[in-house]
């Protein structure tokens, strides 16, 4: 199983529209794939509908219990989205409590990494949607990835914000003597502004080895498929945010050595 972690310390950059329309692509192209909040704001739980108050089980279950939850109970936790080959492991603002109640704790930050080892052999992707704030949770996240998606929007204070992203993969990597893959996905872009023109100019500028070379465009589809909390490839298939992703997509799966999907 692949997992990509979507993450930026800036909120309101796309992650969960990002999370949402790729996986919703990688299904159609016929991948089983599992869509995992670790967010306690719960966009991407209420994105399809699942009320996150009315939850037995859920990502919060994974930390509070660690390596005692089973594979069982967790495959029983996911929520099967309306899309064949989409399931979603939903949060709860349970999650909130997690700094405050483990953050001192040793060994919290690989409990996530186990407990989707365990139902690897169920999925060919799975991928993880972040909070815009460094803690246990995006810590786990970052740690059980093997790519990081980081969408990053047009415009001068998202790029203040991804300096911050990258200063933290790299306490990451020197703890855990990991270098991360990770791409820069340019989005919200609106080529009539400047500052989307001038902000794209400068990712490519400083990072020409990780930024995705095209955009994800503006569309007030993206808001119109959330309504109908439906991913936008089935909601808008051929508006234009869904063709750029799909480009995307192509892009990533083209970086990723198939031979090891099931290893």
């Amino acid at each position: 199983m692949k997992i990509w972690t979507i993450a930026n310390q800036k909120g309101g950059v796309g992650k969960t529209t990002s999370t949402v329309t790729l996986g919703g692509l990688l299904a159609a192209r016929g991948y089983r794939v599992l869509l995992v909040d670790t967010d306690p704001h719960a966009s991407l739980t209420y994105y399809f509908g699942i009320d996150s108050e009315d939850l037995e089980v859920s990502v919060f279950d994974l930390f509070s219990r660690g390596a005692q939850i089973t594979k069982e109970e967790i495959l029983q936790s996911l929520c099967p989205s309306t899309l064949s080959n989409l399931d979603i492991l939903p949060a709860t603002m349970g999650l909130a409590t997690l700094d405050r109640t483990f953050g001192n704790k040793g060994g919290m930050g690989l409990l996530l990494k186990k407990a989707l080892n365990k139902i690897a052999d169920e999925y060919d992707f799975a991928l993880l949607d972040c909070p815009p704030v460094l803690g246990v949770l995006m810590v786990n996240a970052l740690a059980a990835c093997e790519r990081i998606l980081i969408p990053v929007q047009t415009e001068f204070l998202a790029l203040k914000g991804l300096d911050r992203m990258l200063r933290t993969m790299d306490l990451m990597n020197a703890s855990q003597s990991k270098a991360y893959d990770f791409t820069i996905i340019p989005t919200m872009y609106d080529k009539r502004t400047k500052a989307s023109l001038d902000a794209f100019k400068k990712l490519k500028e400083l990072y020409p080895e990780n930024v995705w070379p095209s955009v994800i465009p503006i569309d007030t589809k993206f808001r119109d498929a959330s309504l109908a909390q439906q991913p936008p490839s089935v909601y808008t298939p051929k508006s234009r945010g869904v063709f750029a992703y799909n480009t995307l997509l192509t892009y990533l799966m083209q970086l990723e050595p198939m031979s090891e999907m099931n290893e």
